[in-house]
């Protein structure tokens, strides 16, 4: 049965789900038939098969509830969720996991399991990655044992079909552990389409991207949840400098398969399958949580080797436990949306910031190359004594400034006050017209002077007022020319102070643009020079973890060295002990068959001397005589193990209980003719 349910679930996936239930319907008829012929074997063999009757009840229960989820898939997803949701937290069937996966992952019919065959035929650029990586995973399956075995040949194909179909992926490391598991429940067609749909669907591709920020999120997520829940463990991690990725990493990435042992793993692995990516952060919280006592007291290393040695082995015989204490995790979805909403806007402005110190890097490579460039044709330029010069004429340049700013300060009162003169004056028009009507005021005076040359003197006072009139609109006329000509240096004095202060703007703009390259620069190598301490702390603590890894690694082999040796010391011993208890066995068979024959004899002999005609004569005799035969039989009863009713079946073979049965009629047959019946049962009680 057990053959058979193996090979069901490698062809389960292939199959139709109708044909797939029909078949557990008739292996669960077979059982029911099995189980009734153990039931009627015999009453002996009922008391120590009770154990596994029960058992075998309650297999065949759940394989025929299965077979019914199976059969009736879409109904049990629409109107039977929870009920489907509690028995895959219980554990899928080992035999079911196939069929169950692909039902779960939506992946018993894509289009892309027709282009296997042809993915295999390209060639593909991981293919030297995937060949290195291959003899990691799982060297301790028998499946994957072997540089040229089966699991190792169909973990490569699929790898590889993988790598094709999603160019941008590629090939990460982590992820054969999960197509291995996968290989170990289906076939490699089965096992490649389940695997593309968890890429796509389970959020796993993002995990298995070169830039990895899904697994940055989930990180975020789980510091939040481990800050919240367990805030001294938390305290105690930052304190050692015991990041969350020193650990966590490859519970994302693997799902635990690289952590816990794999039966422990698969359950994880079926609850994985129907909701995501929670439960391996409920599961990571319950480790921790179980752990929390005994981690606050451990330094770093000692950390590490907690998390490396003691936790994988916690929960290797209830595995049931572990998934119970998940379920006690509190688990907000919505706060989680919340977490990654902040950590997509953080991430966003770190971008922003990686662009602009990648613009500003390229804009300094420029610039430098142009400095480069400039002192090779210039070579005078950017010394100390250029900058020197610079600032003299930048000083020299500003007192010239302040001066003209005085001066136009002082042409525009000027100005101001001939302005207020000007507005009392006459216009230049009116002017022009008073010096017409003084000219032919003139001609009329000669004209007048002429006829009347006997005018009194108060014409003449009037004459020399009219003089002197045109005189201050002569000197009023001169007045404004002078106006305008001053005017018009205000402007060109106005216009060179403009000019003079663009200068000064273009020379504080240039003095500004260099104090801020020379900043910039001063900056780009404070953050260089900061950068390559961080990579050179990243790159110190790499070491440090290859070098923990190799030390890890080399104690597994040695453990596994020293367990292979303990199992090679047991499996001679029992050979030993396989011989000599064959060598017993033998000898014990040959012991008995010798004195049965000697006892035959006996029993002959004590017949004669019962048949002789005078009994009483030799009633003691005899008696004595059968006595010790009896005490002899006694002990031979007592090496073979016999009560005095003699099971001939205790006996392996044919010829011996049939010697038994005669040898029990004769003792019969003596203890009633001597009347020593009573005395020879109480030498045998």
């Amino acid at each position: 049965n057990k053959r058979r349910g193996t090979s069901l679930a490698a062809a389960g996936a292939s199959l139709n789900v109708s044909f797939f239930a029909m078949l557990l319907e008739a292996d669960s008829k077979s059982m029911r038939s099995m189980s009734g012929s153990r039931r009627n074997s015999g009453s002996s063999l009922v008391s120590s098969s009770s154990a596994s009757s029960n058992l075998s009840h309650l297999e065949e229960d759940t394989w025929i509830l299965w077979g019914r989820i199976v059969n009736e898939w879409e109904e049990w997803r629409r109107k039977k969720d929870k009920l489907l949701k509690e028995l895959i937290r219980k554990g899928i069937p080992h035999h079911f996991r196939a069929i169950v996966w692909q039902l779960l992952g939506n992946a018993t019919d894509m289009p892309v399991k027709n282009q296997y065959s042809e993915l295999l035929k390209m060639s593909s650029p991981c293919e030297k990655l995937i060949r290195r990586d291959i003899a990691r995973t799982y060297p301790e399956h028998e499946f994957f044992k072997g540089q040229d075995s089966l699991g190792q040949e169909v973990l490569f194909n699929v790898m590889k079909a993988y790598s094709l179909v999603d160019r941008e992926v590629g090939y990460c490391q982590g992820s054969a552990f999960i197509v291995g598991l996968l290989l170990m429940q289906m076939p490699e067609e089965e096992a490649f389409c389940v695997f593309v749909r968890l890429m796509q669907e389970y959020r796993l591709r993002e995990l298995f991207k070169p830039s990895m920020a899904e697994l940055g999120l989930c990180i975020y997520q789980f510091e939040y949840l481990l800050q919240e829940q367990l805030p001294e463990l938390n305290v105690h991690f930052r304190s050692q400098s015991f990041h969350t990725s020193m650990y966590a990493s490859s519970w994302f990435l693997t799902l635990f398969l690289t952590f816990l042992p794999l039966p422990v793993a698969t359950r994880i692995f079926d609850i994985f399958m129907y909701e995501g990516l929670e439960i391996i952060f409920r599961v990571g919280l319950a480790i921790l949580q179980y752990n929390q006592t005994d981690l606050i007291q451990l330094d770093m290393e000692g950390m590490s080797q907690h998390f490396q040695k003691v936790i994988p082995h916690q929960f290797d015989s209830c595995p049931d436990k572990l998934i119970l204490r998940a379920y006690q995790v509190k688990y907000n979805p919505k706060r989680m949306k919340k977490l990654e909403k902040e950590y997509t806007t953080i991430k966003n402005k770190e971008m922003e910031e990686q662009i602009e110190i990648k613009r500003l890097r390229t804009e300094n490579r420029l610039l430098k190359q142009r400095i480069e460039t400039l002192e090779k044709c210039h070579p005078i330029l950017y010394t100390e004594q250029f900058v020197s010069n610079l600032q003299t004429q930048l000083e020299q340049s500003r007192l010239r400034e302040a001066e003209l700013l005085g001066a136009l300060k002082e042409m525009q009162d000027k100005v101001l006050d001939l302005e207020k003169r000007s507005s009392c004056l006459p216009d230049e028009n009116n002017l022009a017209t008073l010096q017409e009507e003084v000219k032919q005021m003139k001609l009329r005076e000669l004209e007048t002077s002429q006829l009347h040359l006997s005018e009194s003197p108060k014409k003449n006072a009037m004459n020399e007022l009219q003089d002197k009139l045109m005189t201050v609109r002569l000197r009023e006329a001169q007045a404004q020319a002078e106006l305008r000509e001053v005017k018009l240096k205000a402007l060109q004095l106005e216009s060179q102070n403009q000019i003079h202060s663009k200068l000064i703007g273009r020379n504080d703009q240039e003095r500004s643009a260099l104090q801020d390259r020379l900043q910039m620069v001063a900056n780009q190598n404070k953050a260089l020079q900061a950068q390559l301490n961080e990579m050179k702390r990243k790159q110190a603590e790499s070491d440090c973890k290859s070098k923990e890894e190799v030390m890890a690694v080399r104690l597994r082999e040695a453990d596994s060295m020293a367990a292979m040796a303990e199992l090679r010391q047991k499996i001679a011993e029992l050979e030993i002990q396989k011989e000599e208890g064959l060598i017993q066995g033998q000898l014990n068979h040959s012991d008995s068959r010798q004195y049965i024959n000697q006892l035959r004899d006996q029993i002959a002999e004590l017949k004669n001397e019962v048949r002789q005609p005078s009994p009483h004569s030799h009633k003691r005799a005899l008696s004595h005589i059968q006595v010790s035969h009896l005490s002899e039989m006694l002990a031979f009863m007592r090496v073979a193990n016999l009560p005095w009713s003699g099971h001939p079946n205790k006996f392996t073979s044919r010829s011996d209980r049939a010697m038994l049965r005669q040898i029990t009629r004769n003792l019969s047959y003596i203890s009633d003719s001597t009347g020593l019946g009573d005395h020879v049962k109480c030498q045998l009680s």
